[in-house]
C-alpha cells in the first residue's frame, strides 16, 4: 500500500473490485502514473469512483424547496472524507460534482414563521350592513344640512332599531328644540312623522309614542298651535275622508287602514295632563274611532272588516270601559252590526270566523281576568273561577260534568261509593282481611324470564348511574 495514499473511511472493503482496475495506483490501479489500460487503447477513461466503497444512487430533490433566505440546517452526521490531491484527480469538475451528490446528505426545510396581524388596538368589527347610529345622534344635527333630513334618518332608525327609542329620543328632542323654530318647521317635523306612521306597517305603535313625547317635551308653539294641536289637525284632515277612502279602490283603502290603526295606536299613547296633574286620554279620538268603525262595516268588504277587527283587539277594551263609564251603549251596538254582517255580508269564510272570534272575545271580557275575590266572598254567581279547582268527571257515555252542573252532587256521590271496589286491599296491594281470594290466587306472581332478566338488567343500570 502506498505512504501517501489517503485512506478514506471504508477504504478496501470493496471486496476486490479496486483492484481489479489495476491495483497499485491510487486510481490507476497500479499503471504508473495513473494510465490505465484505456489509455494504451486510446479509449477515454471512466469517471473515478468514490474511493474503496460503491457510488450510491444521487438523492432525490426535496419537493418543498426553503423560500429565499431561509437558511437550511444540515443533520449531523460523520465527518466527510478528505479531498483527494489535485494530481491525483483527472477531470477535477466532473469528479467533484458526483462525489458531492454521492455524500449529500437530506436537508431540512424550516418553514417561516408567520406573524399575526391581530392587534388588541384594532378598531370594533361591525358586521357589513349594521349602522351605527349612536355616534350620529349625540352629535347632534351637525352632520345634516336640513331638518327632513336629519327627522328622517332618526325615524329610519327607530324603524329598524325600535328598542333604542328610550336611549335616543331625549337627545332627539333636544335637538329639535334647537333646530325647530318656525311654524313651517313644526308643520314639516309633523307631516313626516305622520307619514312615516301611516306608510311603514310596524311603525304607528313607535309613532304613537314618538307623537307623545314630543307633545310633553317640545317646547316650540307656533301661531299655530304647538305639536299636539297640529298633529290632530293633520288628522282630522284625513278622518274627513272617511267614506270616499272606505268605498275607494285597494290601494286608498290600504292607506286609510294604516291610518285607522296610527290613530288606534294614538288613542292608547297619546296622554293629555289636566290641570289637577291627572293624566287622560284625547275624548275626540275616541269619538273619531267610533265613527271610522261606522264606515268601514258601511263597506263591508274583506280587508275593511279586516281592519275593523284589528282596531276592536286593540282599542276594544279600552273604548268599552270608557263607554260604559259615560253610560253609553256603543259596544253592544258595534257587536250587533258584527253579527249582522256576519249574517248578510258577503264576506270570505275566514273572515267570518274572525269576526265570531272577535264576539266570543268580547263575551269573555276581551281576555281580562278579574281579581278573584276571597274565599268567604267567592260564589258561583260574582267568581268565575269558582269551580275551576273542582275535578271533572265523565258518564258512562263519555259526556264531561263538572261542579257547574246541576247534577253534580248526586252523580259525584255515585262515583264516591263506586270507589269502594276492594275495600280490604291498601293503595299497594296489601291484604288487610286476611282472607284468601280464590281469584287472586290464581294469580302467578312470578315473572317472565324475559321479564326478570330485563329487570335485572333495569336494576344494575339503577346501581352503576347511582354510584356515579
Amino acid at each position: 500500500m502506498s505512504d501517501g495514499f489517503d485512506r478514506a473511511p471504508g477504504a478496501g472493503r470493496g471486496r476486490g473490485r479496486g483492484l481489479g482496475r489495476g491495483g497499485g495506483g491510487p486510481e490507476g490501479g497500479g499503471f504508473p502514473n495513473g494510465a490505465g489500460p484505456a489509455e494504451r487503447t486510446g479509449h477515454p477513461p471512466p469517471q473515478p469512483k468514490a474511493p474503496g466503497f460503491l457510488q450510491p444512487p444521487p438523492l432525490r430533490q426535496p419537493r418543498t424547496a426553503p423560500p429565499p433566505g431561509a437558511q437550511c440546517e444540515l443533520p449531523a452526521g460523520p465527518p466527510r472524507p478528505a479531498p483527494l490531491p489535485e494530481q491525483e484527480r483527472p477531470q477535477d469538475s466532473i469528479s467533484q460534482q458526483n462525489s458531492e451528490s454521492a455524500m449529500a446528505k437530506p436537508q431540512v426545510v424550516v418553514a417561516p414563521v408567520l406573524m399575526s396581524k391581530l392587534s388588541a388596538n384594532a378598531p370594533e368589527f361591525y358586521p357589513s350592513g349594521y349602522s351605527n347610529y349612536t355616534d350620529s345622534y349625540e352629535d347632534g344635527c351637525e352632520d345634516y344640512p336640513t331638518l327632513s333630513e336629519y327627522v328622517e334618518d332618526f325615524l329610519n332608525h327607530l324603524t329598524e332599531q325600535p328598542g333604542s327609542f328610550e336611549t335616543d329620543i331625549e337627545q332627539f328632542a333636544e335637538t329639535l328644540n334647537s333646530w325647530v323654530t318656525t311654524d313651517e318647521a313644526l308643520l314639516d317635523l309633523v307631516e313626516l312623522i305622520y307619514q312615516q306612521a301611516t306608510s311603514i306597517p310596524n311603525f304607528s305603535y313607535m309613532g304613537a309614542r314618538l307623537c307623545n313625547y314630543l307633545s310633553h317635551h317640545l317646547t316650540v308653539v307656533s301661531q299655530s298651535g304647538n305639536f299636539r294641536q297640529l298633529l290632530l289637525r293633520r288628522c282630522r284632515t284625513e278622518y274627513e275622508l272617511k267614506d270616499q277612502a272606505a268605498k275607494g279602490d285597494e290601494a286608498t283603502r290600504k292607506r286609510f287602514h294604516a291610518f285607522v290603526l296610527f290613530l288606534g295606536e294614538l288613542y292608547l299613547n297619546l296622554e293629555i295632563k289636566g290641570t289637577n296633574g291627572q293624566v287622560t286620554r284625547a275624548d275626540i279620538l275616541q269619538v273619531g274611532l267610533r265613527e271610522l268603525l261606522n264606515a268601514l262595516f258601511s263597506n263591508p268588504v274583506d280587508d275593511n272588516l279586516i281592519c275593523a277587527v284589528k282596531l276592536l283587539k286593540l282599542t276594544g277594551s279600552v273604548l268599552e270601559d270608557a263607554w260604559k263609564d259615560k253610560g253609553k251603549v256603543d259596544m253592544v251596538e258595534i257587536i250587533q252590526r258584527i253579527e249582522n254582517v256576519v249574517l248578510d255580508a258577503h264576506c270570505s269564510r275566514d273572515v267570518k270566523q274572525m269576526l265570531l272570534k272577535l264576539v266570543e272575545l268580547r263575551s269573555s271580557n276581551w281576555g281580562r281576568v278579574h281579581v278573584t275575590s276571597t274565599y268567604r266572598e267567592a260564589t258561583p254567581e260574582n267568581d268565575p273561577n269558582y269551580f275551576m279547582n273542582e275535578p271533572t268527571f265523565y258518564t258512562p257515555d263519555g259526556v264531561p260534568f263538572t261542579a257547574a252542573d246541576p247534577d253534580y252532587q248526586e252523580k259525584y256521590q255515585e262515583l264516591l261509593e263506586r270507589e269502594d271496589f276492594f275495600p280490604d286491599y291498601e293503595e299497594n296491594g296489601t291484604d288487610l282481611s286476611g282472607a284468601s281470594d280464590p281469584y287472586l290466587d290464581d294469580i302467578d306472581d312470578e315473572m317472565d324470564p324475559e321479564i326478570e332478566e330485563a329487570y335485572e338488567k333495569f336494576c344494575l343500570e339503577s346501581e352503576c348511574k347511582r354510584k356515579q
